[in-house]
């Protein structure tokens, strides 16, 4: 623990003539006692185990202070936390909660902490394919992307009959002279264009690339990993895949309708497809202008471009009047007539995709996903990783310890807020810790509850 000095005194209004004095004098006290909760879902889905495990350390066994999965598990809960600068590791690693959940206590060198500080930690990230004089800690990338499969798959009891899965890319901004920067016209500026894959919440892939590609580059190859993965554990279990406009790509449709996989993507609307339902949208404009109200129409075509594609396919249109204009929309899709009709398909299942757009902004808003200011991108790729863990932790302890709570449906941001940052006074003995947390916490009954369940998991 650093070294006790006289506090500073900080003045505040007297109240009812006594006064007000704080100072940083309380001895141990974190800010972070709901992190046991974290603490406790870890050991029921073992996440920092099976990830520090797609590392190999190289330095010397005889003067390792911090072994990987210390600093694995400080990297993940610290971003859980809210910490997502590892400078402020060096004041979060005389936190006894910290302690707590690496359990470790004592130390072998005087100047050290229980759990590390910013140094180590940065040599964590910045180590690369081979060990060097002060990047000794490499990681498997394969491996780790295996993992986030893997624990999708545990997190069900059974298979399901079905499954969607939802692709999208978005923009990591940066602000720097990354490896892989570009220009990206949409967006606007420089960024870093990651591909993602949800099932639901659950993340499967968080893979980030250059801006200066296709939306939809890598995407199969990614999703033909994923699958081979499901199938080799759920044979039996149908999968969807769903995304907008950029992944209705003919290699990927085709790869989906030789392996027997569904799609439905969205589709760029032209004139040519804005022709075949000019009947549709006469009729939706004379209902809008009737009624005062949005109307809609909807239309299935047989349907192929004349250059991109190399087969026709079932497109369903949406002939839409609102606000005194129209607005068509078109989806592609290999489900057909007899299990899916065309307006169920938009509306129900096609629209639901929206859903995904919330789970990034939980990993980028909530989660630090677009801290990439490192200069490769071999160590922002481990960043957007170690933030996707942290997603991943958060989401199995909503699954597993908040069902039926005021927490069942909240984002990671309401969980931390609510549930981890809790103040509590922490008291060491010989024979036990005593956490002591603050008694006027109004989440107690969502702790106890998630304490219960995680107990119960357990066994």
């Amino acid at each position: 623990m650093p070294t006790e000095c006289i506090p500073e005194q900080y003045e505040f209004p007297c109240v009812e003539s006594r006064r007000v004095v704080a100072g940083f004098d309380g001895g141990l006290i974190t800010s972070d006692a709901g992190a046991l909760l974290l603490g406790s879902t870890d050991r029921r889905v073992k996440l920092i185990e099976r990830f520090a495990g797609c590392f190999t350390d190289w330095r010397s066994a005889a003067l390792i202070e911090h072994s990987v999965s210390t600093l694995v598990r400080q990297r993940v809960v610290g971003i859980a936390l809210g910490y997502e600068d590892l400078n402020d590791h060096d004041e979060l690693r005389h936190d006894p909660v910290m302690a707590v959940l690496a359990g470790k206590l004592a130390v072998g060198r005087k100047e050290c902490a229980p759990v590390a500080g910013k140094s180590t930690l940065n040599r964590l990230e910045l180590g690369g394919p081979e060990p060097t004089r002060y990047h000794k800690i490499s990681y498997d990338g394969p491996a780790i992307e295996r993992l986030f499969v893997e624990l999708f798959l545990e997190a069900h009891r059974r298979p399901p009959e079905s499954i969607v899965l939802d692709l999208d890319a978005t923009d990591d901004p940066l602000h720097g002279t990354q490896e892989g920067r570009f220009f990206h016209g949409y967006y606007g500026h420089y960024c870093y264009l990651p591909l993602y894959v949800f099932c639901g919440d659950q993340l499967l892939v968080a893979k980030l690339r250059p801006a200066n590609i296709d939306g939809a580059a890598g995407a199969l190859e990614e999703v033909a990993r994923v699958v081979a993965q499901i199938r080799e554990r759920w044979p039996a279990t149908r999968i969807v895949l769903r995304a907008d406009s950029g992944f209705a790509r003919d290699r990927l449709m085709a790869w989906c309708e030789a392996e027997g996989v569904d799609y439905v993507f969205g589709l760029a609307r032209n004139n040519r497809l804005e022709r075949a339902i000019g009947a549709e949208l006469a009729a939706a404009r004379a209902d809008s202008e009737r009624t005062g109200q949005p109307a809609r129409r909807f239309k299935e075509l047989r349907y192929n471009t004349r250059k991109t594609w190399t087969r026709e396919r079932r497109v369903i249109a949406k002939a839409e009047w609102t606000g005194g204009e129209k607005n068509p929309r078109f989806i592609v899709t290999s489900l057909t007539s007899d299990n899916a009709e065309g307006r169920w398909l938009y509306e129900a299942l096609y629209c639901a995709r929206g859903d995904m757009e919330n789970r990034i902004k939980e990993c980028q808003l909530d989660l630090f996903a677009d801290r990439t200011s490192s200069h490769t991108m071999r160590a922002n790729q481990l960043r957007l990783w170690f933030a996707s863990m942290a997603y991943v932790l958060l989401c199995a302890l909503r699954r597993l310890a908040l069902q039926g709570t005021r927490l069942a449906t909240a984002s990671c941001r309401s969980i931390r807020l609510k549930l981890l940052k809790i103040g509590a006074l922490v008291r060491i003995s010989v024979r036990r810790i005593k956490i002591a947390i603050a008694s006027a916490c109004p989440y107690q009954r969502e702790f106890a509850a998630a304490h219960a369940l995680l107990v119960q998991a357990a066994r």
